[in-house]
């Protein structure tokens, strides 16, 4: 059974690729649908040509693994494309965040998104294809989401090592690296305290950047940075060094 992951399948940049790909991938039987709200994931369905198979279930615990990996042993499953989209970030000084809250970004950000891909490569052939979705975050330290954006590094490094890994087998793997994107990721992340404002003028729509990711995987693209601004502004990073980039916004903000 030919099949696409997706995960964080029940709302924003997730949903997005379950509306996108449902048009975009020939020839696949179903689509798993993998995210805690199954409410929101079964208002789906009537939107799309192909078979769902839902999974509610939190990727960081170990059950779900175990039952997936069941269900693809069951049904001879042949990985046609895995979406790693679940992740959150949390505003705040590391300091004032309790260790609970900060180590469950990485388990979601880099622990599940790591063992959901390496479960997956066993049934993933010639031409199957991998998106993990990290973020602009990637590219520069971030005070006041220092472990968010440390996780989205590692998402990042984590996806060009392995695409050079599974070069041979010709799997590709795509790193989305977005900005600021119209979703409902900033409501959780900010319930402590806003992000920088700034952030908030280079918003762009879930849309956009899923199409411009499928975009870039067709090509076989290591990495895609979607949108005009956040293109500059990876440059630019790799540019100016860090320390004056920190330096800068220290500054802007203690004004």
């Amino acid at each position: 059974m030919k099949i696409v992951i997706i995960t964080g399948a029940s709302s924003g940049i997730g949903a997005e690729f379950v509306r996108q790909l449902d048009r975009e991938v020939p020839g696949v039987d179903e689509f798993w649908l993998v995210a805690r709200r199954k409410e929101r994931m079964k208002g789906l369905l009537w939107e799309l040509r192909h078979p769902v198979r839902i999974f509610a279930a939190d990727i960081r615990n170990q059950s779900f693994y175990e039952e997936l990996e069941q269900q693809m042993k069951e049904c001879q499953a042949d990985v046609k494309m895995l979406v790693n989209c679940a992740g959150y970030g949390i505003v705040g000084k590391a300091a004032d965040r309790s260790k609970e809250e900060l180590l469950g970004i990485l388990d979601v950000n880099c622990k599940a998104l790591t063992a959901l891909t390496v479960l997956c490569l066993p049934y993933m052939n010639r031409n199957a294809r991998i998106i993990q979705i990290a973020s602009s975050a990637a590219y520069l330290p971030q005070p006041g989401f220092a472990v968010y954006a440390a996780s989205k590094s590692y998402v990042l490094s984590f996806s060009r090592a392995l695409s050079e890994e599974l070069r041979e087998r010709e799997i590709y793997v795509t790193a989305v690296c977005p900005g600021p994107v119209d979703t409902e990721f900033f409501e959780r992340a900010e319930q402590y305290g806003e992000s920088y404002r700034f952030k908030k003028y280079f918003m762009m729509s879930a849309k956009d950047v899923v199409a411009e990711a499928i975009r870039a995987s067709k090509q076989k693209q290591e990495v895609v940075t979607p949108g005009t601004a956040m293109k500059l502004f990876r440059v630019f990073t790799k540019i100016v060094p860090h320390a004056v980039i920190l330096g800068f916004i220290r500054g802007y903000f203690d004004k």
